[in-house]
């Protein structure tokens, strides 16, 4: 735990133009692609939240990188390893990893790791479901 941290886009059929100038689909973001709670593109996107000092992102990470690689996903991650980094607070994130789905730069679904535990593998096909979902509308 640090201070009172604790560590617990769409179908890839059209590239979102801010993954694409970043070259991949898990696109490393940073606090200056947010401003005031939204994310600046309209294309959905999943990103993750995570900490390099968090091992349950460790175990998470791979296991969520091969499920969207695995169904074509464009996404990004967000090291926030900082505990000054503003996103925890913009977010509200207090346990890492969590996963934020935007839609149109807005939060649309949100899962938040558990302390001791991470985030279950579950939280990948909930996250796939979301994706689909707001795709789709």
């Amino acid at each position: 735990m640090i201070g009172n941290l604790a560590c617990c886009s769409g179908i890839a059929s059209k590239p979102c133009p801010l993954l694409a100038q970043r070259q991949g689909r898990n696109t490393e973001l940073h606090s200056s692609d947010f401003e005031d709670g939204r994310l600046k593109s309209t294309d959905t996107i999943p990103v993750l939240f995570y900490a390099e000092w968090c091992p349950f992102c460790r175990i998470f990470y791979p296991e969520f990188d091969k499920a969207l690689k695995g169904k074509r996903v464009q996404w990004a991650k967000v090291d926030i390893s900082d505990d000054d980094n503003p996103l925890w607070e913009m977010f509200g994130i207090s346990i890492v990893p969590t996963v934020v789905v935007f839609k149109d730069g807005q939060p649309v679904f949100r899962r938040d790791g558990v302390q001791g535990r991470g985030l279950p593998k579950t939280a990948i096909d909930e996250t796939l479901q979301e994706i689909e979902t707001n795709a789709t509308h």
